[in-house]
């Protein structure tokens, strides 16, 4: 009925996703920090158990009547997504001991990739040309960044390091991957449970039984948690706001608006993002083809975005 706030309703999930983007950037420069001393299951704990100790208290002081409906379906969706998204932590942090961080940012938002082809047969959801489009010029776009720090163009030729393709940097491209596929499951799952729970009682659970399988594997291990400088703590609450608090319920808050392909395909803007704070923060500029790929992802999301406004102001 009310005309004039539709449009402006229709835009807020891609503000939020934008926003999102933003603090999702800073996780890389974070955790590079913090493996300084901590090890890489513990700043996936750390990161996990900061958001839900600040969810789960609002959850349940604002949204007991939702937690109550949860079924035993609920309930076990929601393990496997929080499964899934402390795999994709544990991968893809480790990752960042091995490889660089603009091949794993990159490998790891490859995840609208997977969830493209998954999407149509998990949750039934058609994805349209724009956004199939999109995702072609983004992941091209990702792809040249991965390979803009270890290749130079030399005499109208590309020439690359040869230690890219194999020993630790392969293993952190591995595990890099292995991160998008885990992250594409958790995608799939939550969006599944956005249709019928609200953001903050999500996102508490789904974090929280995320948080709890990390620190049982981290007390079975024997990891230390008490030892590190102020520094490293000051990281791991960092890295526990920023990025997840903020950047991750704002993706969460987005699934249930727009369909998982479209929010996964707007996470490639995170390499950008950690190119720009690199700059900034690391003093580190990006190279020529770093800033090629980059300009692609970019291209890629306006055009999945445009499509998707599109589609919505039709229907």
């Amino acid at each position: 009925m009310n005309n004039a706030s539709e449009p402006s309703y229709r835009y807020r999930p891609v503000v939020a996703t934008s926003f999102g983007i933003l603090f999702v950037s800073t996780a890389s420069i974070f955790i590079r920090f913090a493996q300084e001393e901590a090890s890489s299951l513990v700043i996936a704990a750390a990161r996990l158990l900061i958001a839900s100790l600040v969810l789960i208290p609002i959850a349940v002081l604002k949204n007991k009547h939702e937690l109550r409906s949860l079924t035993r379906a609920d309930l076990t969706k929601g393990a496997l997504s929080g499964l899934f998204l402390a795999l994709h932590f544990v991968t893809w942090i480790t990752s960042l001991q091995y490889t660089s961080v603009a091949s794993s940012v990159v490998l790891v938002t490859t995840t609208p990739l997977w969830v493209a082809i998954l999407s149509p047969v998990v949750l039934r959801e058609p994805i349209t040309k724009a956004v199939l489009i999109g995702l072609a010029i983004s992941v091209t776009g990702g792809v040249i960044v991965g390979i803009g720090n270890a290749c130079h163009i030399q005499n109208v030729r590309l020439v690359c390091q040869e230690q890219i393709f194999g020993g630790q940097a392969m293993l952190g491209n591995i595990l890099a991957l292995l991160g998008a596929w885990m992250a594409a499951g958790y995608m799939l799952m939550g969006r599944q449970l956005r249709k019928k729970f609200n953001t903050i009682s999500y996102t508490s659970v789904v974090y929280g039984l995320a948080a709890l399988i990390l620190f049982v594997v981290v007390v079975i291990r024997g990891e230390p948690v008490l030892s590190y400088s102020g520094s490293t703590y000051i990281w791991l609450i960092a890295l526990g706001i920023f990025p997840q608090l903020l950047g991750h319920t704002l993706f969460n808050w987005s699934l249930k608006y727009i369909s998982a392909a479209y929010v996964s395909l707007t996470l490639l803007g995170e390499p950008i993002g950690t190119i720009i704070l690199a700059i900034i923060l690391l003093r580190e500029s990006p190279t020529f083809l770093e800033g090629i790929g980059a300009g692609l992802i970019l291209i890629g999301i306006m055009v999945g975005s445009v499509g998707k406004l599109r589609r919505t102001s039709g229907a």
